[in-house]
């Protein structure tokens, strides 16, 4: 990128999307310290944002300041709310700086909340809301992360990077995010570097990082604590999405992932697959599972040489989960068959998956759960030189991951069912430390 010499200060009353545009090409644009009230913004091209220590980009909580874009939402193409940090259509973007991008997503999570509680109702009542439906006509059958999506408050990523090329993000602090944190889909060559994602455990659907249909990224020196998976990859969901861009090529290295679902996760969300992820000296502290590969029959795609090596874990749940019988949001009885089904182009396959040198302390649950279809058995699983010491108590009332259709066990060494697995130089603290189960319809 262009080093651009001369700098334009933003003030507190100018509107910062005009002013990137402006200055795109030209100018690298500082934010000082301050709080800086403000609604969705847009990042073109050719750009550097600088947001010094102590500046706050502060979100607005109004629903009504996010209009309706076509993005990607939980993997399907769609109208959703504006992101509130967008580039979109971009090339050549860096945005770095000690500052903070904050969400204020408490308002956005008591809505949810309430639709839950409600019973998911099949009705809109905000504007946004019937706008959106009418936008989308076909909601009702559009898949999702749980499944589909009878509610159109599809909530507005804090940072997303949509369609791009050559962006690079480097020590923000991104909190509060009303949805997904950070979450750059169908782009290619995109750093996420020394950033901080933060939102509160039970927050609803605030994934740290998910890379959605994207190619050559790398992800080092972020710290992430948030309500849903750490850091993801996803390749969309549905049908119509299988033939699309997969993601690969990916890099993670040098993270700490703290109090999420999972530390590394592929999935649920796999149509068009994942070829290519490498996760390397990194932390996973308190995580519910720390490498966690999710998907299911109708989901698709071709999950493919994923490495997990020099990763320490502590107090999670479980260390390695590999399930092709996910169980959010789909209670179809033939998903979730232990008798074998036909192959169809919605199977999916995941094979050459290799987990190296893991020291596991305090597991809480089990070692591993390595779980394929009994059509599609998980192909070249490899684990190997790792160390998973188990907790004195066996927490059994904790799944080891989200599944339905396999009966449940206090097993607590390495779980195998419908899958290829070699293992050399495991110490585990049960006997035996593998065990290999068949079922029968």
């Amino acid at each position: 990128m262009k080093e651009f010499t001369e700098k334009r200060y933003f003030t507190m009353h100018e509107n910062l999307s005009s002013v990137l545009a402006e200055s795109a090409g030209k100018y690298t644009v500082i934010i000082p310290a301050g709080i800086y009230e403000t609604g969705p913004v847009d990042v073109p091209s050719h750009t550097r944002l600088v947001l010094e220590e102590g500046a706050v980009l502060s979100f607005s909580d109004n629903f009504d300041a996010y209009p309706p874009v076509y993005t990607r939402w939980e993997g399907v193409d769609c109208w959703a709310m504006h992101p509130c940090l967008l580039v979109r259509d971009a090339c050549d973007v860096r945005i770095e700086g000690r500052g903070v991008l904050n969400g204020n997503g408490k308002k956005w999570w008591d809505y949810i909340r309430l639709w839950k509680a409600k019973g998911g109702p099949d009705a809109q009542t905000l504007p946004i809301e019937k706008s959106l439906a009418k936008l989308n006509p076909d909601y009702r059958n559009q898949p999702g992360g749980g499944g589909g999506r009878p509610c159109q408050f599809l909530r507005p990523a804090l940072f997303q990077i949509y369609n791009s090329e050559d962006v690079a993000v480097d020590g923000l602090t991104l909190t509060m995010s009303p949805f997904w944190t950070c979450h750059p889909v169908a782009s290619k060559k995109i750093v996420l570097r020394n950033l901080v994602i933060e939102n509160p455990a039970d927050s609803p659907n605030t994934d740290g990082i998910d890379i959605e249909s994207c190619t050559d990224v790398t992800v080092s020196g972020c710290t992430v604590h948030v309500g849903d998976d750490g850091i993801a990859v996803k390749s969309g969901s549905g049908k119509e999405m299988m033939d699309g861009p997969g993601s690969g090529n990916i890099l993670v290295e040098d993270c700490v992932v703290k109090q999420a679902h999972g530390g590394f996760v592929i999935g649920s969300e796999t149509a068009a697959g994942i070829n290519g992820a490498t996760v390397r000296n990194c932390r996973f502290l308190g995580t519910d599972r720390g490498l966690r590969i999710k998907t299911r029959r109708d989901r698709g795609g071709v999950i493919e040489n994923i490495l997990l090596e020099n990763v320490y874990m502590e107090n999670v749940i479980c260390p390695v989960s590999v399930n092709m019988y996910y169980n959010c949001g789909n209670n179809s009885p033939a998903l979730y068959s232990i008798k074998a089904l036909p192959v169809t182009e919605s199977t999916p396959l995941i094979r050459n998956i290799r987990v190296e040198k893991i020291e596991a302390r305090g597991v809480r649950r089990g070692a591993a759960l390595l779980v394929g279809l009994p059509e599609r058995p998980l192909e070249n699983v490899v684990v190997r030189d790792c160390r998973f010491e188990l907790a004195p108590v066996n927490e059994t009332d904790l799944q080891m991951d989200m599944m339905a259709g396999i009966p449940d066990s206090d097993f607590r060494g390495i779980r195998v069912i419908n899958a290829e697995l070699s293992f050399d130089n495991i110490d585990i603290n049960t006997e035996p430390a593998v065990r290999f189960d068949s079922y029968n319809a």
